[in-house]
Parts: structure tokens; C-alpha cells; sequence
């Protein structure tokens, strides 16, 4: 099966060092929305050596210095959807950088909290925090 984000890395990329690549999301939230990837096809970031991770990170702050000098944003979601559970769809592990700009959100407050939407908003009158531990009875 083609892997999307091995045929980016052979298409070119914005920047790139000897481990991982950056490539423009081809459905971009916002301008500049760019994906950082391991030039190693791994599933996910628990699967990456320190090396890798190392060159992943160098390459979001190279990206954060393009977006910078080219889109002056306001500020910047960084994240990784880690297993399908968590909304990865793309099975090769991917950093998304994400732009964001004043105003491109009515309420920005809350951020990546939101990706469970009823826990995004911490600060509402009411809310009660649903931690479980490991080995905690769902039920009770």
C-alpha cells in the first residue's frame, strides 16, 4: 500500500534534514499549515529514536522561522494525532504546525483541549474533570 506522506518525501519538501522532512499539507487548516514527518515510515512518535526526535523538533522551529518571516502569525497549534483512537488517519507518524492567526477562530480559548468537545472548555461554571487511572472501574 502507497503511504502519502513517502510519496510527499520523494516529491520534494520546504525543509529538510537527514532524518525528517517538512512538507505542506495538502488540506491546510489555516496558510502554512505544514507537516513535519520522519523520513523513516513509522506509525508513531513512541516508534521514533531520540535522533529522530531531535531532528523532527529542529525541523518545527524551522518551520515556525519560515512561517514567521512569510505569514507573521499570531500564534501556533503544534500536534500529533497518535493512533486511530486519537484521529490519526495516516498511518506514518506526522507533526502537525499549524499558523494561526487573529481572529481565524471566534473563541480560540481552550486550544487543542477541544478535540474531546464537552472537556474543552475547563473554565465553565459546573465542570467536573473525568480522570480514571488505570485499573479504575469505568462504571462507578
Amino acid at each position: 500500500m502507497s503511504c502519502p506522506f513517502c510519496d510527499a518525501l520523494s516529491e520534494g519538501s520546504i525543509v529538510e534534514n537527514a532524518l525528517a522532512a517538512a512538507v505542506a499539507d495538502r488540506f491546510p487548516t489555516n496558510p502554512g499549515h505544514t507537516l513535519v514527518v520522519p523520513k523513516r515510515h513509522v506509525r508513531s512518535w513512541f516508534e521514533t529514536t531520540p535522533e529522530e526526535r531531535t531532528a523532527l523538533l529542529e525541523l518545527v522551529d524551522q518551520v515556525k522561522q519560515w512561517a514567521e518571516r512569510e505569514l507573521l502569525p499570531a500564534g501556533y497549534n503544534i500536534g500529533i494525532n497518535d493512533g486511530p483512537a486519537a484521529g490519526q488517519t495516516v498511518m506514518h507518524l506526522h507533526i502537525h504546525v499549524i499558523p494561526r492567526f487573529d481572529g481565524d477562530v471566534d473563541d480560540p480559548a481552550g486550544g487543542v483541549r477541544f478535540v474531546i468537545p464537552e472537556r474543552g472548555n475547563y473554565r465553565r461554571p459546573g465542570f467536573i474533570p473525568r480522570v480514571q487511572k488505570a485499573g479504575d472501574d469505568a462504571g462507578e
